[in-house]
């Protein structure tokens, strides 16, 4: 179920972030992103608090990308990491153009 859910709102263009409002480092994230000229519907916040199965939601992020923690960022259908990985990738010129080669930028 929590597999089936992560995957149905995986897109090869577009970049889901899936977190938690109250964590300061999906925050960050969604600050960071938000300076990217994103198309309409191409960046996609997911809330899982509101979620009756987040635990098992976080397990399947630990089973499918070694980590449970929030922000789990995906770029296109690839798990990047979290927020030291999305801001790595920003600080060495390299978000861009993975945001581009996927299509989601204007």
């Amino acid at each position: 179920m929590a597999q089936q859910f992560v995957n149905s709102k995986i897109k090869s263009d577009k970049v889901t972030v899936f977190g938690k409002p109250a964590c300061p480092y999906c925050r960050m994230a969604l600050e960071l992103l938000s300076k990217y000229p994103f198309k309409d519907e191409h960046l996609e916040f997911i809330d899982i608090t509101s979620r009756s199965d987040m635990e098992s939601i976080q397990k399947y992020f630990q089973q499918a990308t070694g980590a449970r923690t929030v922000p789990r960022v995906y770029i296109g259908e690839t798990c990047i990491g979290g927020y030291t990985e999305l801001e790595a990738l920003h600080k060495k010129g390299e978000l861009s153009p993975r945001l581009q080669q996927i299509g989601a930028l204007q």
